[in-house]
């Protein structure tokens, strides 16, 4: 005969089992949603790819490639615009640096303003959420530090929208306010593009047919005009149909069950009275 008091034990046993698991559950959730935060400088997501190019393009059409993660430098002159192109992926946030480097005996007197400008695959500017866009050459300084902080990239919008989509983003840098005597002053210019996972909170229903990668115009080794992505990863493009939220789903699913066997475990009642004989 089961007494009051080891039915009792049995009931808070339940209880601190399931307030464990639901503690341990949320605690997940919670990890996995603050594992990227919308931090104003977020870290890269890939590592140093190594050298990149050194030089720039100075249309859309000639923009020099960059990889996720890798630097990419130009010597110009004042006046002139630079161009650089990056693949980011649904679900990625991206960070676009850019250092302006100007001569050593020319800095102190510069009165230069620089710029950095992203497109996406359809050449539309996209905004920046964080950093300094814009910047105005300090008088003692010998470089421009700029930055733009993008918005994530969605697999789908509607079309009326100017949400960041999956693609090619472009990269233009120039001086936007130089005194006419600084024409033609001569610079070095760094640019690189890091991106982050925001992970499935920021993924939406639909995706795109195909990325928005215009073609461009590259020789290839025989000397033969070959046709080729402007920025195309190289392990290719998401396939759009694995996203976070299904672990979500799958955890959301688990604290159900594991609910309704605690409430079970409330409501059943004590059984069969003590003094009530088998079969009545």
């Amino acid at each position: 005969m089961v007494t009051t008091t080891s039915r009792r034990a049995r009931v808070r046993g339940a209880r601190r089992a399931f307030a464990g698991a639901l503690l341990a559950g949320l605690t997940l959730f919670t990890s996995a949603g603050t594992a990227v935060a919308d931090d104003p400088t977020p870290s890269a997501s890939t590592g140093d790819e190594g050298p990149g190019p050194t030089e720039a393009g100075t249309t859309f059409r000639t923009a020099t490639a960059l990889q996720q993660g890798q630097s990419g430098t130009a010597q110009a002159s004042a006046g002139d615009y630079l161009y650089w192109v990056f693949p980011a992926d649904t679900g990625q946030r991206a960070t676009v640096r850019a250092t302006v480097r100007l001569p050593q005996d020319e800095a102190k007197r510069s009165a230069s303003t620089w710029q950095i400008d992203v497109y996406d695959g359809l050449r539309r500017r996209q905004a920046c959420q964080y950093g300094h866009q814009t910047r105005r050459a300090a008088a003692d300084a010998t470089a421009v530090e700029l930055s733009c902080v993008l918005r994530t990239v969605r697999s789908w919008s509607e079309p009326w929208a100017n949400d960041p989509l999956p693609g090619s983003y472009y990269v233009r840098l120039t001086v936007v306010n130089l005194p006419a005597d600084e024409l033609g002053l001569p610079f070095e210019a760094e640019v690189r593009a890091d991106v982050v996972d925001a992970g499935g909170a920021h993924h939406v229903d639909g995706a795109l047919a195909e990325p928005l990668v215009p073609g461009i115009s590259v020789t290839g080794a025989s000397g033969t005009s070959q046709a080729r992505a402007a920025g195309e990863p190289e392990d290719g493009w998401a396939s759009g149909w694995w996203t976070s939220r299904w672990l979500w789903t799958a955890g959301g699913g688990v604290l159900a069950a594991l609910a309704g066997v605690f409430g079970y475990s409330l409501t059943r009642g004590r059984g069969r009275p003590a003094h009530v004989p088998h079969g009545a």
